[in-house]
């Protein structure tokens, strides 16, 4: 019996030593990836993180200048707005190399291409913002990579180890560096799509709205449930038996036949109480006439020309 060939894993340089960043080397290193090495910005503070971030997957903390950069993919986890000048910096370093390989005519040249061979292969480059696109990397596209932007649609908090089992991961740039994107997605134990370049935007915000929006959604409760005499610590334990059951309804059933309350029976002295209550609190009264409009659109509900007058004369 023939045995299927193994898809060699490539060697990952990080470029970053934050949240994101440690917890993509992590989650490599335990899948079976080479970390050579934690790229972070020239700071004590950064040098400090990545020494420790190194420490965990058995690499080496470097910066730009100290880089060898002779891992097959460079992956950046950094700050949206230092993605760009991160390329040009490694870029540079790369581009300075190859000028000192072709000026040395010393007779250790041949040696040394030996010892850099695995840098001629260092082509591909990732970053992971959700919000921008892969021409980010344009500086090192130009050096001869492919590039692409892997963007994890997951929520990175300290202390928080969140596994990327079924996690989708939205990759846009070029068909190799996408391709090679796509096999160590599927080594991570993710699901990759494509996203095209025009969508990006509108996928950040969906995404935006999943998590830290929730979250502002979660707060505005909070403050709902001090109407109602709770503290804010009550109001989330209280309220996460509810949150729990509604989100697997939506899993298993759907948005329509998850909703329940008055609004889906019509009840519009219900809601009118509500919003008399809530005067008090104007910020969650804001919010839940934004998502009972919202329900008007999207969900099915008895007494719908009268609710809707009832929300519109709440506007005005």
């Amino acid at each position: 019996m023939s045995r299927k060939p193994t898809t060699r894993k490539p060697t990952v340089a990080i470029v970053g030593a934050g949240r994101l960043a440690t917890f993509l080397a992590v989650a490599m290193h335990e899948c079976g990836f080479k970390i050579t090495e934690i790229v972070a910005a020239d700071t004590p503070r950064s040098r400090r993180r990545a020494r420790d971030l190194a420490a965990k997957v058995g690499s080496q903390a470097v910066t730009a200048h100290s880089a060898a950069l002779n891992a097959p993919l460079l992956w950046f986890a950094v700050p949206d707005g230092a993605i760009r000048t991160a390329a040009s910096a490694l870029a540079l370093k790369l581009t300075a190399g190859a000028t000192a390989d072709k000026e040395d005519r010393s007779e250790n040249r041949v040696q040394n291409r030996v010892q850099n061979k695995d840098q001629d292969k260092a082509r591909v480059a990732f970053h992971s913002s959700g919000a921008l696109l892969s021409r980010e990397l344009e500086p090192l596209r130009k050096a001869g990579f492919a590039v692409a932007s892997v963007h994890p649609l997951m929520t990175f908090v300290a202390g928080t180890h969140p596994s990327l089992a079924g996690v989708p991961f939205a990759i846009e740039g070029d068909a190799a560096a996408t391709r090679v994107a796509r096999q160590i997605v599927r080594e991570l134990g993710g699901e990759s799509f494509p996203l095209p370049a025009a969508r990006k935007a509108a996928y950040h915000a969906w995404a935006t709205l999943t998590s830290p929006l929730l979250l502002a959604f979660l707060v505005t409760l909070e403050e709902a449930a001090r109407a109602a005499g709770l503290t804010r610590a009550d109001a989330r334990c209280k309220s996460l038996p509810i949150i729990r059951q509604t989100l697997a309804n939506y899993s298993r059933l759907g948005p329509a036949q998850s909703f329940s309350g008055p609004l889906v029976r019509g009840d519009v002295k219900t809601v009118a109480k509500h919003l008399d209550v809530l005067k008090t609190h104007p910020r969650a009264r804001e919010v839940y006439v934004a998502l009972a409009r919202a329900a008007l659109r999207g969900l099915p509900m008895k007494n719908r020309d009268r609710l809707t007058r009832l929300l519109r004369a709440d506007l005005t």
